[in-house]
C-alpha cells in the first residue's frame, strides 16, 4: 500500500496513541510500546507502512535529539568523573558478553570465528533503547545509569576497532599499520572539534544569536548544532548518536542549557516515535 510522507506519519502517531494507551494502564515503559508500534505495522508485521528513506530519517532524528537531551543535562565535570567506568566497565561488557557468547556458540557447533562475530554484535546495545528507558525512569543520573550511560559511550567508540577485526574472522586480512592510526587520528580529531567547540565555536554562535533576542533563531542554531555534530562524528565512521551527545556536552556548559533543553524536547518526543518503525 502506497503511502504520503504525511499519511505514514499519521498512521504511526495513530497506532502509538493507541499501543501506549494500553501499555500505559500495565506500566510498560513507552519505548517498549513505540517498538511494538513498529513492529506491528512495519514492513515484518502487518505490512502496513513499508520501510523507506523518509522514515529511516525520522528515526535517526529521534535517536540525535534524545542523545543530545542526555548531553545537555549531563555536565563536562560528570562525563570526565565517568572515565573509568568508559574504559574499565565498557571494556569488560565487551570482552566478557563476547567470551560467553563465544563459548555458547561453540558448543552449539559454530565455528570459532562466527561465534565471535556473534558475541561482538550481542556486547553492542541499543543506546537510543536503553537510554530511553532509564530516561522514562528518571534513573540517567542515578549511579547504575551513569554506569550504563559510561558503557554505552564505549560501545560507539568501540564499533570502529570492531569493524576492522572482522575481515579477519572471515579470514581476509586487515592492515593494522595503516588502521591503528586511523583510529588515533579519528580520536584526536573528535577530541579538537570538542575543544574547539566548547571554548570558542558555540560560545560564539550564543552570542551573536542571544543579541538578536530571537526565539526563533536561537531554535534553528540550536538544532544547527546538534545536527553538524552528528552528522561530523557519522562523517569519520563513528554513530550519529555520538556526535549529538557530545554536542549536548558542549552546550550544557553555557547558560543557554535550559532553553536548547527547552526547544529539543518536543522534537524528540516527536520523533522517538518513528524509531522502530523502519
Amino acid at each position: 500500500m502506497e503511502f504520503s510522507v504525511l499519511a505514514h506519519v499519521d498512521v504511526i502517531l495513530g497506532f502509538a496513541i493507541l499501543i501506549l494507551t494500553i501499555f500505559y494502564k500495565f506500566e510498560v515503559p513507552p519505548v517498549l510500546g513505540f517498538l511494538v508500534t513498529g513492529m506491528l505495522i512495519g514492513p515484518h508485521g502487518l505490512g502496513i507502512l513499508d520501510s523507506g528513506q523518509n522514515m529511516e530519517l525520522n528515526a535517526e532524528l529521534g535517536i540525535i535529539f534524545l542523545l543530545f537531551t542526555i548531553g545537555v543535562d549531563l555536565s563536562l565535570k560528570e562525563l570526565w568523573k565517568m572515565k573509568k567506568a568508559v574504559m574499565v566497565g565498557g571494556t569488560l561488557q565487551i570482552l566478557f558478553t563476547t567470551a560467553i557468547v563465544l563459548i555458547v556458540c561453540t558448543g552449539l557447533g559454530f565455528s570459532p570465528a562466527t561465534s565471535t562475530f556473534i558475541g561482538f554484535l550481542i556486547s553492542l546495545s541499543s543506546t537510543a533503547i536503553v537510554l530511553k528507558v532509564l530516561q522514562d525512569r528518571s534513573e540517567v543520573y542515578t549511579p547504575h545509569g551513569k554506569t550504563s550511560l559510561a558503557i554505552l559511550i564505549f560501545q560507539d567508540l568501540a564499533i570502529v576497532p570492531l569493524i576492522l577485526i572482522t575481515p579477519v574472522l572471515a579470514g581476509g586480512s586487515v592492515s593494522f599499520e595503516g588502521a591503528l592510526p586511523n583510529i588515533f587520528f579519528k580520536g584526536s580529531l573528535i577530541i579538537l572539534a570538542f575543544i574547539l567547540s566548547a571554548k570558542f565555536i558555540v560560545p560564539w554562535i550564543f552570542y551573536h544569536v542571544g543579541k538578536t533576542g530571537s526565539k526563533q533563531l536561537f531554535f534553528v542554531s540550536v538544532v544547527f548544532i546538534c545536527l553538524s555534530a552528528a552528522i561530523f562524528t557519522s562523517s569519520i565512521g563513528l554513530s550519529l548518536a555520538l556526535g549529538a551527545f557530545l554536542a549536548g556536552i558542549v552546550i550544557s556548559g553555557s547558560q543557554y542549557s535550559h532553553q536548547a533543553m527547552g526547544n529539543i524536547l518536543p522534537l524528540k518526543d516527536m520523533f522517538m516515535s518513528f524509531f522502530s518503525c523502519p
